[in-house]
């Protein structure tokens, strides 16, 4: 398992229960308990609100039991406070939870049983609260010693630990990605990170750079034609030639200064993050790989570098694209959705079953949903439903918004055939996702995904940092499609 999680392990004799519980249940759980430990609880204040924690202890003092509050409508990713609560040592959930516990909702669709169903304890999801445990235990430690010893989790057979360890793992090698500052990631140690991936499943991957990827990707080039660290077309594929097609895109910006149109020093804190996309693309790649999922799978990320030089491209320059679209720069800082329109064309001209890109895009879709609901778009109704839903069900939600086609005339351009941003301050992730629609016109099942790809605060789960939103959302709405031969 990944250095940067908590341990799982096999049921262990000596493991320190975790009983958790709601308002309903604890009356029935008090009454239960060994009167000193009820005694301590009452002392300690413990209640059954969400998050709230009594570590009980034995006649020599040493913690004998945990009892965690779920509250009346608990985060489904709550039991992921645990492992930044708890002491070392090793822990399990209670299998007697009384019947009582009912406070998450992150049922068997995220990870599941060979026999294809959710690892249900009386009404509590214990592999969706391990997965929990597991994404709360993230912690980015590249560039400093180890904090302390973490707690570990023992888990019973009733739980699939590689199916929970694997999801796991791919959300904290894309978290890696995106919380590595750019002087350490560039377009190469992307292209590195995808190889890594690649070879631990047996993917194909092939990349175009220099004098190639000038003549095939235009706009990826002349996006990162900038930097001195070479720009690149990554492409990855992996699966049965036969079986129904699904095309991953992410956005790979390693860093961006918003180019010629520089942004001002605070809105280039988080720049490092700007690759988020292509992190969260590569991370539900790895899961639907290591799921065996009955697909052909194709990731395309173009990775660049927007930086400032005497290379760098124009406001006012005229490009044409792989599509043979002419796009005229309004705006250098608009780069994420040039470099996804030549990758757009070439995964449409294949005319997958299902196209996904995955961006970090536009500062309006954070004004309108804040960062923890990440924008989506699509023309598939039933499509949008299915997203919605898989999101719901994983707690990796997401909210559409429309792709409103009378928008597009605001990317009018009176010298090109349009324009990469509309000008004016209105619908900016509208009208990027409308931009996008036009690079893959013969795919009609093509979901766009505007992501802010951090995590602000640390919540249940999701430890302040880079985040790869809608992987895991992604991976069940795929498994429920393709399921496993």
């Amino acid at each position: 398992m990944s250095q940067t999680l908590s341990r799982l392990v096999r049921e262990a004799a000596d493991a320190v229960p975790i009983t958790c519980v709601t308002r309903e249940s604890w009356p029935g759980i008090e009454a239960a308990l060994p009167a000193p430990q009820a005694a301590y609880a009452r002392a300690t204040d413990f209640s059954p609100k969400a998050g709230c924690l009594a570590l009980l202890p034995d006649a020599e003092g040493r913690v004998a039991a945990v009892l965690f509050g779920l509250g009346d409508d608990a985060d489904p990713l709550l039991a992921g406070k645990l492992p930044g609560l708890l002491p070392p040592g090793t822990y399990r959930f209670s299998p007697t939870q009384n019947s009582v516990v009912q406070g998450s909702e992150l049922r068997g669709s995220d990870v599941q049983n060979s026999d294809g169903q959710g690892s249900e304890l009386r009404g509590f999801d214990v592999q969706g609260a391990t997965l929990a445990w597991l994404l709360g235990s993230y912690r980015f430690g590249r560039y400093r010693a180890a904090g302390t010893e973490r707690p570990a989790l023992a888990v019973s057979e009733s739980v699939d630990a590689e199916a929970v360890t694997r999801i796991a793992e791919a959300v904290a090698r894309g978290r890696d990605l995106v919380n590595t500052p750019a002087n350490d990631l560039g377009p190469a140690e992307i292209e590195a990170a995808i190889r890594a991936v690649a070879d631990r499943h047996g993917a194909a991957v092939t990349v175009v750079t220099g004098e190639d990827l000038a003549r095939d990707f235009p706009l990826v080039h002349v996006v990162g034609a900038s930097s001195p660290r070479a720009p690149r077309l990554i492409d990855l594929t992996w699966g049965p030639v036969d079986a129904p097609r699904v095309t991953l895109v992410g956005k790979g910006v390693a860093f961006d200064t918003g180019g010629l149109d520089i942004k001002p020093s605070s809105a280039m804190l988080l720049m490092k993050k700007d690759m988020g996309g292509s992190a969260a693309a590569l991370a539900a790649a790895e899961m639907v790989m290591g799921s065996g999922l009955n697909l052909r799978l194709r990731l395309i990320i173009p990775a660049v570098e927007n930086a400032v030089s005497g290379t760098a491209f124009r406001p006012g320059d005229v490009i044409r694209s792989r599509a043979g679209l002419t796009v005229e720069i309004g705006n250098t800082d608009a780069e994420g959705r040039l470099i996804l329109a030549d990758a757009l064309a070439l995964a449409d001209a294949e005319k997958p079953d299902l196209l996904i890109d995955f961006a970090t895009l536009t500062g309006a879709a954070r004004t309108a949903l804040g960062p923890d609901l990440p924008a989506f778009f699509t023309e598939d109704e039933a499509l949008a439903q299915s997203v919605a839903e898989a999101g719901v069900a994983v707690a990796d939600p997401v909210w559409r918004l429309p792709l409103h086609k009378p928008y597009a005339s605001l990317l009018d351009s009176k010298i090109a055939d349009l324009n990469n941003v509309s000008g004016g301050p209105f619908a900016g992730a509208i009208t990027a996702a409308l931009f996008l629609r036009r690079f893959a016109p013969a795919t009609r099942a093509h979901v766009h995904f505007d992501l802010y790809g951090w995590n602000p605060s640390t919540k249940p789960g999701r430890p302040e940092g880079g985040e790869v939103q809608t992987a895991r959302l992604v991976h069940a709405l795929l498994a429920r499609r393709y399921p496993r031969a």
